[in-house]
């Protein structure tokens, strides 16, 4: 009998069997050397947008904001500039509305500006800056007329800046907005009895006596209470005289009578002089457009280029290397505000 294998009939199980297909494991440097190439593809993708954003930066530094058509005639030559400020007064934010009006000044075009304003305030010096940037712009040689639109809340820091418009600026406010809220805050939390109940001691090492004088471990003594009332009595005054200065119906002593730190609504903020008109952002545009007497006109915003830190905010920053250890250590830091809340911090964009 011969061994000589003999051919299977088509029909057989044999022939119908699919072929067998063996998969080689691939050898761990082999793996090694794919995840080190993924890594070095994430590498330099992060490494190239970082390298755009900073040359976007630089030069959107040089040339300032882009501006945006927005309403009116596209072809007039003459502008109105809408200037919006939203949110928490606070940086990064605060270079920009100075951009913004800083481009409106220097644009011959751009015969008066809007200020629109929905914000619950902000950061002391931050208001002040803007402030005073929007008093240069309408008492300058480029001495240009601001109307101030109020949306949905403008109070503290937020009214503050309106005052940068100047005594004849008309301040609109919509039916629902919320306004006032004069005064000026210092966060503080007093967790001492926490700390003895739990056996903790604030022992800080310092080279003066107010240096931990907001440390929440333990009471203020009354010499530091001393001393955070002068500043924000400072910041307090200055607020009231911001008003005193900006309001033709108001003098410091009205003011004070209205700067409890109380909300106004907006026919309590006008039955007490705070503001002029009930009104919306299109009726203060076109009540400008005709104190312009400008028949045809272009009204613009302004647009800042979007930057690494907008793109990740949500998400980068949990992940960043000691970003919740900089953001304990940051609530420690005493900041006056001129901010409608009870417990200011946190930015509202």
């Amino acid at each position: 009998m011969s061994d000589e294998k003999q051919p299977q009939a088509p029909n057989s199980p044999e022939a119908t069997r699919p072929p067998t297909i063996v998969l080689q494991q691939p050898s761990n440097a082999g793996r090694w050397l794919s995840r080190l190439l993924f890594f070095g593809l994430i590498a330099s993708v992060l490494v190239n947008v970082s390298l755009y954003n900073s040359y976007q930066d630089y030069f959107a530094s040089a040339t300032g904001p882009t501006e945006r058509f927005h309403s009116g005639d596209a072809g007039a030559e003459e502008k109105i500039a809408v200037i919006r400020v939203r949110g928490t007064i606070m940086p990064p934010f605060t270079r920009r509305i100075l951009k913004s009006i800083e481009q409106a000044g220097n644009d011959g075009d751009v015969k008066g500006v809007l200020l629109v304003i929905d914000s619950p305030g902000g950061l002391v010096a931050d208001s002040h800056q803007i402030y005073h940037e929007l008093q240069k712009l309408q008492t300058g040689e480029k001495k240009k007329p601001i109307y101030v639109a109020m949306q949905r809340m403008a109070a503290s820091g937020g009214y503050y800046i309106a005052m940068g418009a100047g005594k004849g600026a008309p301040i609109y406010v919509e039916p629902t907005t919320w306004t006032g809220s004069i005064g000026v805050i210092i966060p503080r939390y007093d967790l001492s009895e926490l700390a003895a109940e739990w056996k903790v001691k604030s022992d800080p090492l310092k080279t003066g006596p107010f240096k931990d004088a907001l440390n929440p471990l333990r009471e203020l003594t009354a010499d530091e209470r001393t001393v955070w009332n002068e500043i924000l009595d400072d910041a307090f005054g200055r607020f009231i005289g911001v008003i005193a200065k900006n309001r033709r119906t108001l003098d410091e002593p009205a003011v004070r009578k209205l700067a409890t730190g109380q909300i106004y609504t907006a026919n309590q903020a006008l039955a007490n002089g705070l503001v002029d008109k009930i009104g919306y952002e299109e009726d203060a545009l076109r009540d400008l457009q005709e104190q312009l007497k400008l028949k045809e006109v272009r009204i613009v915003t302004y647009q800042h280029p979007q930057t690494f830190l907008d793109l990740l905010i949500g998400s980068m920053e949990a992940e960043e290397p000691g970003a919740k250890w900089k953001a304990l250590l940051d609530t420690t830091v005493p900041r006056a505000m001129y901010f409608c809340s009870w417990a200011p911090g946190v930015p509202g964009w």
